[in-house]
C-alpha cells in the first residue's frame, strides 16, 4: 500500500482525522485516539503502517514475514502490529485490519462521544 492509498483509505473511515506528529509520522485518529500510524519507506514509496489489533490477531500476525510487533507500542504491552516490508499483508487484508483498528479504538470511546461522532449505532 502506498502512502497515498493509506491516506485515502483512512480518510474515508467515519470521523477519522489526520495529524502529522512524532517526527513526521502520519497519524490517523478517531475521537482523538490513534488507530493508525504511517510513515514512508524511502526505498519504494510503500508505507510502513502500524495498527491496533485484537489479542488473537496479534498472536497470528506478530511473527509473519513483513510484520512485527509495533516498535515502542508493543514493548509497552499494547497490541499493535507494524506492516513494514513484503510480503506482509496484501492491500485488501491491510485495509481490513485498518478498518478493525478504527472500530476497536472507536469502541473504547465514551458512548456519548461515539454518538456525537455517529459511530457504532446500536
Amino acid at each position: 500500500m502506498t502512502c497515498e492509498d493509506y491516506h485515502t483509505f483512512c480518510a474515508a473511515l467515519p470521523a477519522a482525522t489526520h495529524v502529522v506528529q512524532w517526527g513526521g509520522s502520519h497519524v490517523w485518529k478517531v475521537g482523538g485516539k490513534v488507530f493508525a500510524i504511517g510513515s514512508r519507506d524511502d526505498n519504494d514509496g510503500q508505507a510502513a503502517i502500524t495498527f491496533k489489533v485484537s489479542h488473537i490477531a496479534y498472536e497470528m500476525l506478530k511473527d509473519r514475514p513483513g510484520l512485527r510487533p509495533a516498535p515502542y507500542l508493543a514493548a509497552r504491552g499494547f497490541k499493535w502490529i507494524q506492516h513494514y516490508a513484503p510480503p506482509g499483508l496484501d492491500d485488501g487484508d491491510l485495509k481490513d485490519y485498518l478498518r478493525q483498528s478504527h472500530q476497536i479504538v472507536s469502541l473504547g470511546l465514551t458512548k456519548k462521544l461515539q454518538k456525537e461522532l455517529g459511530l457504532n449505532p446500536s
